[in-house]
């Protein structure tokens, strides 16, 4: 009795339409178009079948979304390594590699720390222009209603020095 596996005969259908796939893959996302539209051209139903694994087998968004599917022959995931502390093997290049890192955050963090201090610096410059301009229209504000009244800015002869 035979056993149902992933692996397929060699030369099966599942076989030829995984090298098929592959082969697609190989071309990126413009050989999948491409294929759908002469699929609907020669037989619609297989362009429709197309869409539809395009759609569901998410071919179609794979690159967008950041599920591509690894196939052994896809090097669009080793182009820069698995992450930024991947090993290459060689301790003298990875050790180099990770003080350059290490020197390039200490520079982003300083850097970060000038913006702030840049960012503070114009707000306080921004705010002290605000407090002087509000000074001088109080001032003048105050000049024009004395002008306007005089003996409205003037204690009366009542009031007691120090009383409000």
């Amino acid at each position: 009795m035979h056993s149902t596996t992933d692996t397929a005969r060699p030369g099966g259908i599942r076989t030829f339409l995984r090298r098929i796939e592959a082969w697609l893959d190989r071309q990126g996302r413009w050989a999948w178009i491409a294929a759908m539209v002469l699929g609907f051209i020669l037989f619609w139903p297989a362009g429709l079948a197309l869409l539809a694994y395009m759609i569901w087998g998410k071919q179609m968004f794979a690159r967008s979304c950041g599920q591509h599917r690894a196939h052994p022959d896809d090097r669009a995931g080793r182009r820069f390594g698995a992450g930024p502390m991947s090993t290459t093997g060689n301790h003298a290049f990875d050790a180099y590699k990770a003080g350059a890192l290490r020197r390039l955050e200490e520079e982003q963090a300083a850097f970060e720390a000038f913006l702030q201090r840049l960012r503070d610096s114009k707000d306080k410059s921004e705010f002290d222009a605000f407090m002087d301009e509000r000074a001088r229209t109080t001032a003048s504000r105050d000049a024009l209603a004395e002008a306007a009244d005089p003996a409205a800015s003037k204690p009366a002869d009542t009031s007691r020095p120090g009383e409000y």
